[in-house]
């Protein structure tokens, strides 16, 4: 009989450990291992043993320098194409996160926090496909009607009209959302894997959803549902599956507090593709952001705006993020950032005032904080602005998340502004990295950052020198130094008291 021993597993990262330890040896964790049982046989022969007896048996000598030729493996010229036309979501921001349209056979995890979106855009996505491909939507967390409601909500599935409804009152009702058939959509809520599977064999779906991943669990497993055990072997098993069988499978993941995807780190490696939908929880509009993807370029994002019947598609995300730019605001600026492949205008805004305690404090939204420091030592020790004894406040516009040196001149700039208690031209966007000895750097895809600029109208340009190109309408300004982007973009400028005095007058 098998004996069983158990051992211990980092819930974080996958570790496993003989002994119990309250900080995980390889992610260093707290309390993140947990106990599992696992069964091993008292005998085993494994790939050396076998290995070994092939190199040491005894053999004829004809046998040992026969030459060896390999029977599975191929060289490239070999292996045969297979051209596969990518699946249309029926989202073009989401076609665009995986990378111009969706893989026949991958797996993509879709991770975010609770609320945000997740299912409402899967049974979304999954209605516009069963349109054209047969989908089934897994619902491991809600039943069949909490499922069928939310559809209902979304303008899904509508397929019979009360009885009381007259056929004027049809004829005069606005046109629902395209929805599928039953032959279409399926539905399945269940959380055995083993039972799921079998569906898949005998539906074979074009597109599979698993809503989600940690709610199912695998009968063969003595570990509770969501554990590392779990979660490891059901997405094993659903990949080899999709792979076989060419099935699409999103997968829905839970996040940790820290942000990141629940379960261990092989689950990521597993699948081909990682997204993250994330938002403001005040804000109506929701990102899917691309982290990882074997198909398409990474760092993508899609923007989608939640409304009364679901998420609906932001095509021109600049409108979203840049403010009102018909009134000059003091301590205002604006940057082109990049996000994969899509260039989007983005206001910053910083304010600089006397502080009230003995240390200064300084906060950030969509900007980093190490960052907003690093600019801040480089202002007062290049630039001469004494910023050691004042509050900062840095903010981007709609609380969009911008991690790229990019805006490095834009936050210097709003800073400056602020101090100044001026304004920067509303048709003028700052580009470019500074470094720790005053100096602005060049960034990648400056063209396509201009050209997005020159797109909405902006007219003026200071970017970094050297890394310009002409752009029809703009004036394309080059500098070497913060110090000079500072001097173009207040020259002639007016502060707060001057522009009130002239709207007095007039």
């Amino acid at each position: 009989m098998p004996k069983l021993r158990s051992h211990f597993v980092c819930n974080q990262c996958g570790a496993e450990s003989p002994q119990y330890f309250g900080r995980c040896p390889s992610c260093a964790a707290w309390n993140s291992l947990e106990e599992q049982v696992a069964r091993s046989t008292t005998s085993s022969t494994t790939i050396g043993q076998v290995a070994h007896r092939r190199t040491n048996g005894k053999s004829s000598t004809s046998t040992r320098n026969a030459p060896t030729r390999a029977v599975s493996s191929l060289t490239l010229p070999q292996i045969t194409d297979h051209p596969q036309s990518r699946l249309s979501s029926g989202y073009i921001e989401l076609d665009r996160v995986l990378g111009g349209g969706i893989v026949p056979g991958s797996l993509v995890l879709i991770g975010g926090d609770p609320g945000i979106g997740k299912s409402t855009l899967l049974l979304q996505t999954a209605n516009r496909l069963a349109t054209r491909y047969r989908t089934l939507y897994v619902c491991a967390e809600e039943s069949g009607q909490q499922v069928k409601l939310r559809a209902q909500r979304l303008g899904i599935g509508k397929q019979a009209v009360a009885d009381d409804v007259d056929e004027e009152s049809l004829e005069s009702a606005s046109p629902q959302p395209s929805i599928a058939t039953d032959a279409d959509l399926y539905l399945l809520p269940e959380t055995d894997l083993d039972t799921i599977l079998v569906e898949l064999e005998a539906l074979k779906p074009t597109v599979a959803v698993i809503d989600s991943i940690q709610a199912l669990y695998y009968s063969s497993l003595s570990s509770a549902p969501g554990s590392v055990a779990q979660v490891r072997e059901c997405t094993s098993v659903l990949m080899q599956v999709a792979k076989r069988q060419n099935i699409t499978l999103f997968i829905v993941g839970h996040v940790t507090k820290e942000g990141a995807i629940a379960g261990p780190k092989v689950l990521e490696h597993l699948v081909d593709t990682v997204l993250y939908f994330e938002g403001d929880r005040f804000a109506s509009h929701r990102l899917l952001r691309s982290v990882k993807n074997r198909f398409g370029a990474t760092h993508e994002i899609g923007v989608f705006e939640m409304v009364d019947q679901g998420l609906q598609e932001v095509l021109n995300p600049s409108e979203l993020f840049l403010g009102n730019r018909e009134e000059a605001t003091p301590g205002t600026a604006t940057i082109v950032a990049c996000e994969g492949t899509r260039p989007i205008v983005v206001e910053l805004q910083a304010l600089v005032s006397a502080t009230s305690y003995s240390s200064p404090r300084r906060s950030t939204t969509g900007i980093e904080y190490n960052r907003l420091l690093q600019i801040l030592a480089v202002l007062e020790k290049r630039v001469g602005i004494p910023l050691s004894k004042l509050d900062a406040y840095v903010s981007s516009s709609g609380g969009l998340s911008v991690g790229e040196p990019a805006a490095d001149l834009g936050i210097a700039v709003a800073v400056a502004a602020s101090f100044r208690d001026r304004s920067i031209d509303p048709q003028t966007v700052v580009i470019g990295e500074v470094g720790l000895g005053g100096q602005v750097r060049s960034v990648s895809q400056m063209e396509l950052r201009l050209k997005e600029a020159a797109k909405l109208g902006f007219k003026r340009a200071i970017v970094p020198k050297g890394s310009y190109s002409d752009v029809p309408g703009m004036e394309v300004i080059p500098v070497s130094r913060v110090v000079d982007a500072m001097a173009i973009a207040l020259a002639g400028s007016k502060s707060r008291q001057q522009a009130e005095s002239v709207e007095n007058e007039e």
